[in-house]
């Protein structure tokens, strides 16, 4: 997008010339975090996700960004965006972000990117591991972003999922129990259902066919079917 301000031309680019991710690991989670965030709030126009998309938070400068992994921002409208643009978004801020480590990050840039959540009004900031199975996360408190001390069967205020760690690794769970699935095991999810409701109108196609039977040897027995 190119914008006139201040008799000055800005241009803020759709994209940093990031990779979205490094390895098949990272990239796996970050499609499930997203995906799934997505069917969570399917229903409600007012809610838009985004995966490795660049916000800008402050009008007239192009430089400062980010491109979380997934955002979540709750009171705008579902459409396509090249960027966030903040500014143009009701100054409504992400207010869940999420951010899948590869073995290319370092420590200086995730405090960079802790640094600028916590600047520019993210909610809740969760960090996920896939190597080390290391989940943390970060909750806005008075002064900024607190350190969530137990993330193990934690709760997002925003979202109500669920987050669980263990032996295998990290699970997340839609407010009413169920798993955050990959796009597999949803689609094999989807054919056992298609599956047992061929089933069902099968079993419910022989039994209106046998109660068929049984009203015409009714009738012929001289007795009327709608009688009983």
């Amino acid at each position: 997008m190119v914008q006139q301000l201040n008799s000055r031309t800005i241009t803020y680019p759709d994209s940093d010339g990031q990779p979205m991710a490094d390895n098949t690991k990272q990239f796996q989670w970050i499609v499930v975090i997203k995906e799934n965030l997505e069917i969570l709030f399917v229903d409600n126009p007012n809610v838009f996700v985004a995966g490795d998309l660049l916000w800008y938070p402050v009008e007239g400068d192009n430089k400062t960004r980010q491109a979380p992994d997934a955002m979540v921002a709750i009171g705008r409208p579902k459409r396509d965006r090249g960027s966030y643009r903040q500014w143009e978004e009701n100054d409504i801020a992400p207010q869940v972000v999420f951010e899948i480590l590869s073995p290319g990050n370092r420590l200086k840039e995730m405090n960079k990117k802790l640094k600028f959540y916590e600047r520019y009004g993210v909610e809740e900031y969760y960090i996920y591991d896939p190597d080390r199975v290391d989940l943390a996360g970060w909750l806005r408190g008075e002064e900024g972003l607190d350190a969530i001390e137990e993330m193990d069967g934690w709760i997002s205020p925003r979202l109500e999922i669920r987050f669980e760690e263990g032996e295998e690794g990290l699970t997340l769970y839609y407010p009413d129990g169920r798993k955050f699935l990959t796009s597999v095991e949803l689609n094999q999810r989807a054919e056992v259902a298609e599956e047992r409701a061929e089933v069902a109108e099968e079993r419910a196609e022989v039994a209106e066919s046998r109660l068929t039977v049984l009203e015409e040897k009714l009738r012929e027995l001289g007795i009327d079917p709608a009688t009983l």
